[in-house]
């Protein structure tokens, strides 16, 4: 198989990486034979599987928005994937053009392809990291140049957190990250839920795909994900389907639960 020109060397590109994956389902080009034919199997299994990562992304665009109008200006977006139209830093510095944004992502793929969007912005930035490595990107020093933590930091981890299983202690990494918040800043997330559905061919045929991969899928409930907002206190509607929350138009929340992700937003008091 050809490497593209902006495929770094040392990844593996027979192997599916779940942020290229999305790529895919989101309509991109970033995304190699590998990761093209795990999302069609995913897709075979789940069809709704495009449309599920688009509700997942224009929830991601909306809480943007709220954030804005509700006076943050920086933004730590963890597992940031690669870049589609609708960016974190695209919304927010439409509005307000002093808005900070730092990305993260494993993805070696996503970081190189995010460097060369952001180009000379000098309001955003991109650093390879892991969430599971929490005290990695909260000292790194483009983390630290970019954000001031002793004003309020939106932090982000949208669509990420059903790739960390309870092994590698989601919640503790959670309270690290909470920890070095200010008061006024915000949790945000989201992640596949199994809540009140009953299709278990559907999910096993996913969990089957995505072990092909290096993060397999751990899916959580409404009280599972809720639980992860410990400290925070919930903003109106709390944990929902996705396309529930905040809804540009009622229509758009119809069959919310065939988006399969649930979502919410927490804001840190004091």
């Amino acid at each position: 198989m050809r490497r593209p020109d902006w495929a770094p060397e040392d990844i593996d590109i027979e192997r599916p990486s779940v942020a290229r994956m999305y790529d895919y389902y989101l309509g991109g080009s970033h995304n190699f034979a590998a990761d093209r034919a795990a999302a069609r199997a995913m897709m075979d299994a789940v069809p709704a599987a495009p449309l599920m990562a688009q509700a997942n992304r224009a929830f991601m665009r909306r809480v943007v928005q709220h954030l804005v109008d509700a006076g943050v200006r920086q933004f730590l977006d963890i597992g940031s994937g690669i870049p589609t139209v609708g960016n974190v830093h695209e919304i927010a510095q439409r509005v307000a053009p002093d808005s900070r944004v730092v990305y993260v992502d494993v993805d070696p793929v996503a970081v190189a392809h995010s460097r060369e969007i952001l180009g000379d912005n000098p309001g955003a930035t991109v650093i390879q990291e892991d969430l599971r490595r929490p005290e990695a990107i909260l000292g790194h020093p483009e983390v630290t140049k970019l954000l001031d933590f002793s004003r309020p930091v939106a932090v982000m981890i949208v669509a990420v957190l059903h790739f960390i299983p309870d092994s590698d202690r989601p919640r503790e990494i959670l309270r690290t990250l909470r920890e070095a918040l200010a008061p006024g800043s915000y949790l945000v997330l989201s992640q596949a839920s199994d809540e009140s559905r009953s299709e278990t061919g559907e999910r096993a045929e996913a969990e089957r795909v995505y072990r092909r991969t290096d993060n397999p899928l751990w899916i959580r409930s409404r009280a599972e994900l809720t639980e992860f907002f410990d400290g925070f206190e919930l903003v109106d509607p709390g944990v929902v389907w996705v396309p529930q929350w905040r809804p540009e138009t009622p229509e758009s929340a119809e069959d919310a639960e065939q988006a399969v992700f649930m979502g919410g937003v927490g804001r840190l008091g004091g």
